[in-house]
């Protein structure tokens, strides 16, 4: 589904991503996981077009789309639900999510998109014509993932969604992710936590100072000593 070639990334000179690849499969959930500062997020953003890249090519089922635009970026199926929720606050909840599915012209496949998101979290339903910036963290996670979702991705990335939530919102968020998931959409997962990203995905990457050091299946990575004392203290 995606395949990310020797990705690099620079701000105003400065490397922050020096040699990336990786792939996602088709139906399958990926974590990329690592310190803090260690270039997940511009990883993330530079496969969206938020970011540009120097170097490197990233392909959506086959389709190069590493010289479009953001916004061709979603309509050929890729969508970033971004670090920090990044939802329209002084606006309702049902409109966040009409506003997420505007790259599609049929009013009733979007209303029953709709449906569909308020059934996956049933409290957005509740809260529908309440301003989003008036909810609390976890109902703007779910929230900001439900407007990605409209817009009907192939592949969905999901920068740190556990970030800022409560813990009764974790688990929650995270069964979300699976049963996407479950549906079809290939998902590329970037996670504070890495034991959490690790136990819904099949495969990992971890990235160190803006290059991929290690990868493999998500369970061999969860047993993995360095890992363990790296990131887990153990």
């Amino acid at each position: 589904m995606l395949e990310v070639r020797d990705l690099k990334v620079s701000y105003d000179g400065v490397l922050a991503v020096s040699k990336v690849s990786l792939d996602v499969r088709e139906g399958s959930i990926v974590a990329l996981v690592g310190g803090n500062g260690n270039g997940k997020s511009t990883t993330l953003r530079a496969i969206a077009g938020l970011n540009a890249a120097d170097k490197g090519s990233i392909k959506l089922a086959g389709i190069d789309i590493g010289v479009m635009p953001a916004h061709k970026r979603v309509t050929q199926g890729i969508c970033l639900v971004p670090e920090g929720r990044k939802i329209f606050a002084k606006l309702t909840v049902e409109r966040n999510l009409q506003l997420g599915a505007y790259t599609r012209d049929d009013p009733h496949e979007v209303a029953a998109s709709i449906d569909r998101m308020y059934s996956l979290f049933p409290i957005l339903k509740e809260r529908r014509h309440q301003l989003a910036g008036t909810m609390s963290g976890g109902e703007q996670q779910m929230l900001a993932i439900s407007r990605g979702l409209m817009a009907k991705p192939k592949m969905l990335m999901l920068d740190e969604p556990s970030w800022g939530i409560a813990p009764k919102f974790v688990s929650k968020v995270l069964d979300t992710i699976q049963k996407v998931n479950a549906e079809g959409v290939s998902i590329l997962l970037v996670e504070q936590s890495l034991h959490k990203a690790l136990t819904i995905a099949h495969y990992g990457y971890v990235i160190q100072t803006g290059a991929i050091v290690m990868e493999g299946k998500a369970t061999e990575l969860l047993d993995n000593e360095d890992i363990k004392k790296a990131y887990l203290g153990l």
